[in-house]
């Protein structure tokens, strides 16, 4: 355990902010900030309002790197940087967590305006609460707590503010990186807080390839009471659908322990509407695959296999099969379980929450996979009730202020 009393004293100061970290939260509920892709006009006025936020607060080193967007009205989709400065600058501790959420979704799920925060049962309700808001007011008041106690952490603290996190990444954490400012380094230690369980067990330090497919199965309409005059599209994509299932299973079924599930998953999912009526033979069939496969196998490789068994389909039925890659990434190199970052994060989580942390892989993707890719050690952990992008999201106020005790631990 690091200087116990120390530590007390800043988690004592950490527990008097509640009623101000609760009142951030209604505040950043109240600026909608999202993508143009979502129908929003991009996170310039939540940004403009944390970068006064963070100056009140005494933050005084703040950064802010603009992306260019034509799409949202000040042309800008901004991201936030500010940093306290360490005993030691050999690393800076970050949080990396982001502005941007996504739309409420059908409003008759909500009981209450989803942009209109409010508390019952120590739960914060509105959209963008949880994900990514309880943990980007838990790292504000973790930093600020050494400020107001006058206590100069070990090393450096960053905080990272960014953009665009819930579309692509283009105007936020890939910009940043690709940016003669970037702020990073690469000793620094990397904390999204973008992705978690409900006990704070789970360090994500490794995730799965991404692979989604589109399958259009060409072949020829005729009248459902002659089939012999067409070649059936939707019976040939089915044949096609239950032989890749087959096929992909067998050929990519290593295990790896560290994720979950542990094997590479391959997913028929959505399927497109063809002909309206019941008495035709439908001339094309549509239908997706989403594919989440280990880092030891190549997603080239996985093309290969399901082309072979589209030119089986194809010889059988006499169709044609068209693959189309919708979203296609490699997995970046595991970030070690035996990093840095990984140990105090375990500590921390053990000292605060009492419970053993360990390193996983995730099948889904987070921004950390940017960082990954580019040589950084990053861990993805949070203590969440997982209520990201559904109606009636909230935080717990206790994930809050925990987290925020965790986070203060790696800063000391």
């Amino acid at each position: 355990m690091k200087d116990f009393d120390l530590f007390m004293q800043i988690c004592r100061r950490i527990e008097s902010y509640q009623p101000d970290m609760i009142q951030l939260q209604y505040d950043l509920t109240a600026i909608p900030a999202l993508s143009p892709e979502n129908g929003g006009d991009g996170e310039y006025a939540k940004a403009r309002f944390l970068f006064s936020k963070l100056h009140t607060l005494g933050f005084r080193s703040i950064q802010q790197i603009d992306s260019a967007d034509e799409r949202v009205s000040s042309g800008l989709r901004p991201n936030l940087f500010t940093e306290i400065q360490g005993k030691h600058d050999d690393c800076t501790v970050w949080i990396l967590t982001h502005m941007d959420v996504v739309p409420p979704g059908e409003r008759v799920f909500w009981e209450d305006d989803p942009y209109h925060a409010c508390m019952k049962n120590g739960r914060i309700y509105g959209r963008g609460t949880e994900d990514n808001q309880q943990d980007l007011v838990a790292s504000i008041f973790a930093a600020r707590a050494f400020l107001d106690e006058c206590i100069v952490p070990e090393h450096s603290i960053g905080l990272a503010l960014v953009s665009d996190e819930e579309t692509n990444s283009q105007h936020g954490l890939y910009f940043i990186l690709n940016h003669p400012k970037n702020p990073f380094r690469k000793g620094d230690w990397l904390v999204v807080p973008d992705a978690g369980n409900e006990d704070g067990s789970m360090i994500e330090v490794a995730e799965k390839s991404i692979l989604w497919v589109r399958f259009r199965i060409a072949g020829k309409q005729c009248h459902a009471s002659r089939p012999k005059q067409g070649r059936n599209a939707f019976l040939s994509a089915s044949h096609l659908a239950i032989l890749l299932d087959e096929s992909l299973h067998a050929s990519f079924n290593i295990r790896d322990e560290i994720f979950d599930p542990p094997e590479s998953t391959f997913e028929l999912t959505k399927r497109d509407a063809n002909v309206p009526n019941v008495n035709t033979i439908p001339g094309e069939d549509v239908f997706y695959m989403d594919c989440r496969v280990l880092p030891r196998y190549s997603l080239l490789e996985v093309l290969k296999t399901m082309r072979e068994a589209a030119d089986e389909i194809e010889s059988r039925f006499n169709v044609q099969v068209t693959l189309e890659v919708v979203q296609q990434g490699e997995a970046p190199a595991p970030t070690p379980i035996d990093a840095p970052v990984v140990g105090a994060l375990r500590s921390a989580v053990r000292d605060i929450y009492g419970v053993k942390a360990i390193p996983r892989g995730i099948g889904g993707n987070t921004v950390a996979a940017f960082l990954r890719r580019d040589g950084y050690h990053a861990v993805v952990w949070s203590r969440v009730d997982m209520m990201a992008h559904q109606p009636n999201e909230y935080c717990m106020i206790s994930n809050m202020i925990g987290n925020a005790k965790v986070f203060a631990h790696l800063f000391l």
